[in-house]
């Protein structure tokens, strides 16, 4: 039975983990993949609580490493629904660090992940209408909106980038640049 509504509280997930040695960089830091399959794991948890059923990641967003993360220190990764579409939701991600030795708590990261609902053909599916219960979630889901806007704009901008690329002014467009031009025409 497909459930209409459901609040953002009911979705919402954290899970905490212990950063090992083996998941170290070779700078003695935790490795930024390491991070972003945590997010993946929270961002996925939260999206199939809210929708019932099975959810894929299909966009990744404003991926910010903001501290390092140091092996010995547990991970919360905090996750909410903060918009949803007919079959899409916008998962928003907060990591933090606590150093539980030191006493000491760090904002490390923060994500938003776009998830669709798949039913069992694989195809999307419906999910239900969000219940918006205070105003800091009436707020990220305008703000949802807000950046999906924004993102439109960009991928725009970046495929007509792309596929225009202009190579035959490339000397006056990189001279300013570091690099170096070495074939011949």
């Amino acid at each position: 039975m497909l459930v209409k509504q459901k609040a953002v509280k009911d979705s919402q997930t954290t899970i905490t983990e212990l950063m090992i040695p083996s998941y170290a960089n070779f700078g003695g830091k935790i490795h930024g993949g390491i991070v972003l399959s945590l997010m993946d794991k929270v961002a996925y948890a939260c999206a199939s609580k809210h929708a019932g059923t099975y959810c894929v990641t299909v966009t990744v967003d404003k991926v910010e490493f903001l501290q390092p993360i140091e092996v010995g220190e547990l991970v919360s990764l905090h996750a909410s629904v903060n918009h949803v579409g007919n079959s899409s939701m916008v998962v928003g991600i907060k990591v933090i660090a606590e150093n539980v030795k030191q006493g000491t708590v760090k904002h490390t990261n923060s994500s938003y992940f776009t998830m669709v609902a798949k039913d069992d053909a694989n195809s999307p599916t419906p999910v239900p209408k969000l219940v918006l219960e205070t105003k800091e979630q009436v707020r990220r889901f305008i703000e949802a909106i807000r950046l999906k806007e924004i993102k439109k704009t960009i991928n725009t901008e970046m495929d007509d980038a792309v596929s225009n690329a202009d190579v035959i002014h490339a000397s006056e467009i990189l001279k300013s640049e570091r690099c170096v031009i070495s074939y011949v025409n």
